[in-house]
């Protein structure tokens, strides 16, 4: 396991999901959103992801996720690297939470990526800035057990593809948030059922009974 660059005083300062909802709802009642750039089109950006949210909130978990949850033996904290005008951050953000709440022993704290250019730095997709983005982190040691993200693995291939053929920006983002709504957070589930095992299992000791990864 990897030491992080993620500390005490990171933590302190992570947000839990209510609030970070809370503190949208309150930037938008002034038409801002998270970050500095305040534009109309953010804003906008925001106020569709707070309906995407509110959709993706519905989800429900899937019976061999819980299984491999219950079996989970490690205390976690899930540190989620987001910003409200994301719009694949509003796509699975609301489903990480879910399937977190289901486990007595994970924790999610959120921080906004770009308040926190150190940790974002340490986690880049491809040499990006890309979100959201999980660390996933012993409670116990705070060494990085895993990460996640930004996007299930099928939708992350699907933006390289249409980015590398420069797809016009109006049909990227029809095709990229059609294929969210078509998943229903299904492969998210299914990857987070093979990551939670696995690390359950950096941390658990040899002769403890927890749910396999096949």
């Amino acid at each position: 396991m990897a030491t992080s660059v993620i500390t005490p005083e990171h933590l302190s300062q992570a947000i839990s999901y209510v609030q970070y909802r809370d503190m949208i709802d309150k930037l938008l009642a002034e038409n801002k959103t998270t970050g500095t750039n305040h534009s109309d089109a953010m804003v906008e950006y925001t106020r569709m992801n707070m309906h995407r949210m509110r959709r993706v909130e519905k989800t429900v978990l899937e019976d061999d996720l819980i299984k491999v949850l219950l079996s989970v033996q490690t205390k976690m904290i899930w540190v989620v690297l987001t910003e409200a005008w994301c719009g694949d951050a509003a796509q699975s953000l609301p489903a990480i939470v879910k399937i977190a709440d289901a486990s007595p022993l994970i924790d999610v704290k959120l921080l906004l990526r770009d308040e926190n250019p150190d940790v974002m730095d340490a986690y880049l997709t491809n040499g990006g800035r890309s979100i959201p983005k999980l660390i996933a982190l012993d409670a116990n040691t705070l060494e990085v057990l895993g990460t996640w993200g930004p996007r299930p693995e099928p939708a992350q291939q699907l933006f390289q593809e249409m980015k590398d053929a420069n797809v016009p920006y109006t049909e990227f983002v029809e095709k990229l948030h059609g294929w969210y709504a078509k998943d229903r957070s299904r492969t998210l589930q299914n990857e987070f059922k093979e990551l939670i095992c696995k690390w359950s299992q950096l941390t658990a000791p040899a002769d403890l009974n927890i749910a396999r990864c096949s």
